[in-house]
């Protein structure tokens, strides 16, 4: 095999890559409590598929516990995706979805979840997954929701997520606790920052690929 068709084979092969790291693409951002802080924490993996218009996510409570009797157990998972709020009380429509893992007890809504607390007056909610049986993002059973150190997936899909990108979604979350030996005894996390910085991966991809092709390109010239 001559040394130009083993390059444009490497060639290949690293395109063939670059593709599949594009679509098996994560955003892992952090949730904190906006009036615990680190009480109320959380870790969340999400997948966004625009082609199938599904999105799944997966979410571990990462609460430091420290004082006696606080649990800061998730109650209620919510997302209002972009802009903020919106003119039915029910938010975009359309959704459905599913819940997998032991760690809690989720029932998906896409109604009217109400309100949420904590400041969020302005918030109204798409869809979310929630405990107990109120109906409310609000409410909530501390029994069937995640405690630290458990985690659940979720999967979503409607075609109301066209037109936005993971990044989007992703950050649209607002994630109950409840159980919290502090304040009221609740709190409501939001994202903090990304961990996966996805423009500069995509850059350092594209780079890769267009030096891989000079480098083709020179030698062709050799061989000619």
């Amino acid at each position: 095999m001559s040394r130009l068709r083993k390059f444009l084979i490497t060639l290949s092969a690293v395109s063939i890559l670059a593709v599949v790291s594009a679509t098996a693409h994560a955003d892992t951002i952090s949730v904190v409590g906006v009036d615990t802080g680190q009480f109320s924490t959380a870790t969340v993996e999400c997948v966004f598929n625009a082609q199938t218009n599904t999105f799944t996510f997966t979410i571990t409570n990462t609460s430091a516990i420290t004082q006696p009797g606080s649990t800061s157990t998730i109650t209620g998972i919510g997302f209002d995706l972009p802009p903020l709020g919106n003119a039915s009380a029910s938010g975009l429509n359309g959704f459905s979805g599913s819940a997998s893992g032991l760690g809690g007890n989720f029932t998906f809504s896409d109604a009217d979840l109400g309100n949420v607390p904590h400041g969020f007056n302005a918030v109204v909610l798409d869809f979310g997954f929630i405990t107990g049986n109120s109906g409310n993002f609000s409410g909530g059973s501390v029994n069937d929701g995640l405690a630290p150190g458990e985690s659940m997936s979720f999967t979503v899909s409607g075609a109301a997520f066209a037109g936005f990108t993971e990044e989007q979604i992703c950050n649209a979350i607002f994630v109950r606790f409840q159980n919290v030996n502090f304040g009221a005894g609740s709190d409501v996390g939001t994202p903090g920052t990304s961990e996966i910085p996805e423009p500069s991966t995509m850059l350092l991809l594209g780079t890769a690929l267009v030096g891989l092709g000079g480098a083709v390109r020179r030698r062709m010239k050799r061989d000619e």
